[in-house]
């Protein structure tokens, strides 16, 4: 998992000490906390947002699944129904055939 301060690895020491002093230098001494705490509320909102949609996701997935198994149940059953009717309708014709054939 990268750090969030990964992209630092590239620079020199003195470009980051620029951009510290400039932020500094920008927003005050009093105002970095609060900056802080703005950002990281909203990287745990996001964070949050993309759980969610994460989950939704995954849910739809199952659901589909789930879905798919029922129908695949209903097929199965239904073959089974033909199967027998079919079955059922062969033994007939041969009980009639075989009541034809004999002598009375």
């Amino acid at each position: 998992m990268q750090t969030p301060l990964a992209f630092l690895g590239n620079m020199q020491p003195g470009v980051i000490i620029l951009v510290v002093l400039l932020v500094v230098l920008l927003f005050g001494g009093s105002k970095l906390p609060e900056l802080a705490r703005g950002l990281g509320k909203a990287r745990r909102e996001f964070k949050r947002a993309s759980d969610e949609i994460e989950d939704e996701v995954r849910s739809a997935m199952d659901e589909d699944e789930r879905k798919r198994e029922r129908e695949k149940t209903i097929e199965e059953e239904e073959r089974a129904r033909i199967r027998a009717r079919i079955e059922k309708e062969e033994r007939a014709k041969l009980n009639d055939g075989n009541d034809k054939a004999k002598p009375e």
